[in-house]
């Protein structure tokens, strides 16, 4: 079996995170991607450590955690974009390409004649994607952008964290680069309508992804809650602010996640609790009269919630159909029988490394494979090989 995108090739001109998680999606499909670095640095993320990868020998390489993460399944060539060598290089391989992944300033690729209309016209198919902060039209346009300065332009950090006035109360960042996450996905998708789009007209698209477009968009509920009450939504902390109850409960051990749906299940979670009062009375029997009698429901919750030990409460729910679940580290998570079950860590050989350990794509198919057969590649690992496809000038771009 072939992954679903076997057929494919992607040139990969951008770096850190949004653009090579992107790319890394189509990697893991099956693409040929070919990522385009700098001569003797790379993409930024290969010094982001540490923690670096370490060689057989134990010593750090150059290579961060940060890229590893994000650059499996591809090729590297190093080319200067900005010599006249580097700008035939990429014009020639964007020739034998079907899809473009970029995340320069707005323009910067039209300075060096490798903008999309640079590139139409030596390959009308050409599905080019441009990823920015802000998008290639509006004021901000040729702002520079990370995921932090987006998690907070763009109202994640005022509706994630705990509510003004109480302890550790005031804006927090999501844990993880959210806004970079989403916005690959978001350019995967994209790129993927274009690609089908062209088996039926022909032709290729020119795509803008900006993050701050993309974080807006994913204010989701939280937008559509104020957009029809006009009520600024606000930070909660684990709360719920639509579905009741949901949120972090003390056991008598540890921290237990209490997920209700819908009233059905409300019902379930009362009759374990030993409390079916809770779910005749007539403020609670319906989830608009559990949310706005929250806190009083939940303090109700509580106190019978810290009877007992976390892994009682959850084979208890879990035995009604009760969605719950304890709070893993990050540790813990790679323990967790499911995970593992899932193999969710492969290792892969690695050229200067014994091995690397990569997290498993969530893609699952009956009929195609995803692709772990290319370890995330070290600076420049396939110049000459992707030379040689492609009719390269061998001698220096510089």
């Amino acid at each position: 079996m072939t992954g679903p995108l076997s057929h494919i090739r992607v040139l990969d001109l951008s770096r850190i995170m949004a653009g090579p998680w992107s790319s890394q999606i189509l990697a893991d499909l099956g693409a040929d991607v070919i990522k385009v670095e700098r001569p003797g640095r790379g993409d930024d993320t290969r010094s982001w450590g540490p923690p670096f990868l370490k060689d057989a020998a134990g010593n750090d390489t150059s290579d961060a955690g940060y890229f590893l993460a994000v650059n499996r399944g591809k090729r590297s060539i190093t080319l200067e974009l900005d010599t006249e060598a580097g700008q035939r290089a990429v014009r020639k391989l964007a020739a034998g390409c079907d899809i473009l992944v970029e995340n320069f300033k707005a323009g910067t690729l039209s300075r060096y004649g490798l903008g999309y209309e640079d590139l139409k016209a030596v390959h009308p198919k050409l599905i080019y994607c441009s990823i920015t902060g802000f998008g290639q039209t509006g004021p901000k346009r040729d702002v520079a952008a990370y995921d932090f300065m987006i998690q907070a332009m763009g109202g994640l950090m005022s509706v994630t964290g705990e509510a003004d006035g109480k302890p550790g109360g005031g804006p927090q960042k999501v844990g993880i680069p959210i806004v970079d996450i989403m916005t690959g996905m978001y350019a995967t998708v994209a790129v993927l309508a274009a690609l089908a789009r062209r088996d039926t007209t022909g032709a290729g698209d020119y795509i803008d992804i900006a993050m701050l477009d993309m974080k807006a968009a994913c204010l989701a509920n939280q937008a559509m809650n104020y957009l029809l009450s006009g009520v600024p939504p606000r930070r909660m902390g684990n709360v719920h602010p639509n579905i009741q109850p949901q949120d972090v409960f003390a056991c008598r051990d540890g921290h237990i996640v209490i997920v209700v749906g819908n009233d059905a299940q409300f019902a379930k979670f009362c009759e374990v609790l030993e409390l079916p009062e809770l779910a005749s009375d007539p403020r609670y029997a319906r989830n608009e009269g559990r949310v706005r009698e929250r806190e009083q429901l939940n303090a109700s919750i509580g106190e019978r919630l810290r009877t007992r030990d976390l892994d009682d409460w959850i084979a208890r729910l879990e035995r009604a159909g009760v969605p719950c679940g304890p709070i893993n580290t990050v540790p813990r998570v790679f323990d967790e029988p499911q995970i593992k079950h899932r193999q969710m860590v492969r290792q892969l050989p690695h050229a200067v490394a014994s091995s690397v350990p990569t997290l498993a794509s969530p893609m699952r198919f009956r009929d195609a494979v995803i692709a772990y057969d290319r370890p995330p590649p070290t600076l420049g690992q396939h110049t000459d090989e992707i030379r040689r496809e492609f009719g390269l000038e061998l001698e220096s771009d510089g």
